[in-house]
């Protein structure tokens, strides 16, 4: 059978269609018999198309592509842990690439902590090369270790694309050896989420199974396989089946080496910072502002070029300038597009940056001056607003951010922005600048103020660790990792660090004794790890370390039992589309390698343009403040982009992305695997009453909007209600990426309430000390009681700005070994 045949009948006439059965489900189904294997198989199909920017969650594959799946006819009763598989993969260049597959389970097909099956044409007539990966964040997958066993029943090439069929043993086993093993029932789920991506580029060595590969640039997504229609009546003779030819076979990239340098002996430091984000950067510049020998650590490497960072397009065109793309502003989505290899963190289910400045590196820069309220609703006395307002003011003297970044004082680029608020003006919405009337979130709408200065990122980094940098009492440890915190009772006396790259430092870094500090501000997923590989958390999950560490970890006697990882939130987040003639798209990722001549001429010679903006087309961004039905006020920001989203393509559409904020009550749950990587197990979204409320947003907002001319509404549907909308976007783990904010916080709450007494909810004091410690603090988005109007960075800063001066106004203990006793956990 030629494969080009079968794509003429992947359109029109070999497969029996069902349409799409849930809103995450994107691709086309049907049945396919296999002409010479004679086996059938549910089928799921991107057809031949053209991708547009990052290619997410596509109905199109260039070359096309499709999955298939056989199971044994009992699947629906007991529980099968095998299949049949077909991959109709596409080479449309004639040179190569890959296609993969995420055997997902009923709640998620991402990427993250499931098994990977890749597969490739090596060059050798019909051969297939294939390869079991899996990883534990948004990186590079590695060989995985665990049972699945794979056996290739027929496999084909041609000029532009290739048939495997394979029978796949062990697959709906998740068992590799250091991570924590699932199972995906087939006998209750009823259907299984599956995911999917291609590259039209062929990996480093095609014919190695385990050769490495770039990221995917041919479309990706997910969709549902039905177990009752996947179910086959033959399949026990199918699966006796066996290939002719030779397999490929190979061997896996040898793992990176670091070269360490050894931790100090006879040097301790007054205060240990653990992150160089939004929190620890201004954490240690205040504290060795006050004279103590700081020690900042960070486990990712170098960023910005001002502090030696060194990623930059491959093809050059910012070679020579003190520029990466971490300074330029219009490159900020380069992490969505490509991006995340050494830059994003390899621990987490989560996107994040793992890098100097943490989130501050690699986010759009939107710095918004706090409203009051969100210290005033959430936070305890000592936090609230007038306890913020001098350490607010310090914060923007500082960093005062602009809503004009580009040098010559022009905004680009803002057809979007004038067609909404055009509406929004109709409806009697106020238009404000944001930071000179932080309090005025209710219908108002702005410009979008950024961090940036002098046409380039700034931030933290070219002002915070600018000062701190001076002082000879600061040191700053680059690509390191703390692995714990060591202590007796609740006295940290020193941390444990490996290197994560070359020039990161080993061995055991000591405090000053009797008056030394940890400072963890590692983020709302590092931050809980560290505690838990420190003995303070929930047993459940002090148990999880325990059973990877063993003897390593801290004795259970000293474990101290407060509820780290839960309260986790985050801006619940519901895209909405809208097209306009006016509106056009700048190709923001082909900028990477490919920007505008003139733009990237005026950008390196005058810090002006397009590229001095964040990308894509941030604005306008707009709020409301709804009560909801439990009477509780929310608050919401909308914030608008040029581009599409949720199979509606770029071109002259717009997505505003609705954030709920203040005033949300659902919460989640961050908890460590076995592999010691941070997952979200319980989602922070979902409660009745906010969706409640965001439905009413959304109903709103199209009623704001109703008298642009020529307007559209893709998404939701002309008629379709708010609340009819939301119906319609799964709350799934399988759709977190589009229901997320990645703003999120929570994860060491801030409380006067300690979980050491009754029923207590705290972790740390209002001084952001640890219940049960004497000397280890938290000042990161963990402490936040809840979610806060606007994206947090700003907030962030400015409460590590305040926990600076309340941490350094603290006695010393007197004993120097801390008040834990055991805890209890109530």
């Amino acid at each position: 059978m030629k494969t080009s045949s079968f794509f003429g009948g992947v359109i029109g006439v070999a497969l029996s269609f069902f349409h799409a059965i849930e809103a995450q489900d994107f691709a086309t189904h049907g049945t396919y018999t296999h002409p010479d294997t004679g086996i059938t198989f549910y089928t799921s199909s991107e057809a031949n198309g053209t991708i547009t920017g990052g290619g997410e969650l596509s109905m199109v594959s260039w070359g096309g592509f499709t999955f298939g799946m056989a199971l044994p006819p009992s699947a629906l009763t007991v529980d099968t842990h095998e299949y049949i598989g077909l991959i109709i993969g596409s080479t449309p260049t004639g040179k190569g690439g890959w296609s993969g597959i995420v055997h997902g389970d009923k709640q998620s097909a991402a990427m993250p902590n499931h098994l990977m099956l890749l597969a490739w044409p090596t060059g050798v007539g019909d051969q297939i090369a294939t390869s079991f990966r899996y990883s534990s964040a948004y990186q590079p997958p590695t060989a995985y270790k665990g049972s699945a066993n794979l056996t290739q029943l027929y496999s084909q090439v041609n000029s532009t694309n290739w048939v495997l069929v394979y029978r796949c043993q062990n697959c709906f086993i998740f068992d590799d050896p250091s991570q924590s093993t699932f199972n995906t029932s087939t006998s209750q789920a009823k259907s299984i989420l599956q995911g999917w991506a291609q590259s039209s580029v062929a990996p480093t060595d095609p014919k190695n199974p385990m050769s490495s590969f770039d990221q995917h640039n041919n479309g990706m997504g997910e969709f549902v396989v039905q177990v009752q229609s996947a179910m086959q009546a033959s399949y026990a003779v199918w699966a006796t089946k066996t290939a002719t030819g030779p397999i490929a076979t190979g061997t896996a990239t040898a793992t990176a080496t670091f070269t360490p340098i050894p931790v100090p002996t006879a040097t301790s430091y007054d205060y240990i910072v653990v992150g160089a984000g939004a929190g620890g950067i201004p954490m240690a510049d205040k504290l060795s502002a006050a004279g103590k020998s700081v020690l900042l650590i960070e486990k990712g490497v170098a960023s910005s070029a001002r502090w030696g960072g060194t990623i930059r397009p491959e093809n050059g065109w910012l070679d020579g300038q003190n520029l990466t793309w971490f300074d330029i502003p219009g490159e900020c989505n380069r992490i969505w597009n490509g991006g995340t290899t050494g830059v994003a963190c390899t621990d987490t289910d989560q996107m994040a940056g793992c890098i100097l400045g943490g989130g501050t590196a690699v986010n759009a820069g939107l710095w918004w001056k706090p409203n009051p309220s969100d210290w005033d609703v959430n936070f305890p006395a000592g936090w609230k607003s007038s306890d913020m307002a001098a350490a607010t003011k310090r914060v923007f003297s500082r960093i005062p951010g602009t809503d004009h970044p580009s040098m010559d004082g022009i905004r680009y680029l803002q057809d979007g922005f004038n067609v909404i608020t055009t509406g929004l003006a109709s409806a009697n919405w106020t238009s404000v600048t944001a930071n000179d009337v932080p309090e005025k979130k209710n219908r108002t709408y702005a410009h979008a103020p950024h961090m940036f200065s002098n046409g380039e990122r700034g931030g933290p980094m070219a002002t915070y660790l600018l000062s701190t940098s001076d002082r000879n009492n600061f040191h700053l440890w680059l690509n390191t990792s703390v692995e714990k915190i060591n202590r007796v009772g609740g006295h940290a006396t020193s941390l444990n660090v490996v290197p994560t790259n070359n020039g990161g430092r080993i061995g055991t870094v000591q405090l000053t004794p009797g008056t030394g500090r940890v400072v963890v501000s590692a983020g709302a997923f590092g931050t809980p790890k560290l505690l838990f590989r420190s003995g303070i958390g929930p047993a459940d999950q002090l148990q999880v370390v325990q059973g990877t560490e063993g003897t390593t970890m801290i004795n259970q006697s000293s474990w101290i039992h407060l509820p780290v990882g839960f309260g986790l939130s985050d801006h619940f987040n519901t895209d909405t589309v809208v097209s306009h003639p006016n509106v056009s798209y700048y190709d923001w990722p082909a900028a990477w390698l490919t920007p505008n001549e003139t733009d990237r001429t005026n950008y390196i010679t005058k810090r002006s343009g397009p590229l001095a903006q964040a990308a894509p087309n941030i604005g306008p961004i707009m709020w409301e403040e709804i009560k909801g039905p439990d009477g509780i006020v929310r608050h919401m920001q909308w914030q608008a982009r040029v581009e599409g989203s949720n199979g509606i393509p770029n071109g002259n559409s717009m997505t505003l992305s609705l954030y709920l904020g203040r005033g949300e009550v659902s919460r989640g749950r961050a908890t460590i695997s076995k592999g010691l990587s941070m997952i979200v197990s319980e989602l922070p979204y979902g409660d009745p009453n906010d969706l409640a409320t965001v439905a009413t947003a959304i109903d709103n907002m199209v009623n704001a909007l109703k008298t642009i001319p020529n307007i559209t509404w893709n998404l939701p549907p002309p008629g379709v209600s708010g609340a009819d909308y939301l119906k319609t976007v799964d709350l799934t783990y399988a759709n977190i990426g589009a229901r997320r904010a990645n703003h999120w916080m929570g994860t060491a709450k801030m409380g006067t309430d300690s979980a050491l007494v009754g029923n207590g909810t705290s972790v740390v004091d209002t001084n952001c000390k640890v219940y049960g410690t004497d000397n280890i603090f938290v000042a990161d988005a963990s402490i936040f009681p809840g979610m806060v109007t606007t994206n947090p960075s700003a907030l962030i800063v400015t409460a590590s700005e305040h926990a600076s001066d309340l941490i350094l106004a603290l006695p010393y203990p007197q004993t120097g070994h801390g008040g834990h006793h055991g805890g209890s956990e109530e």
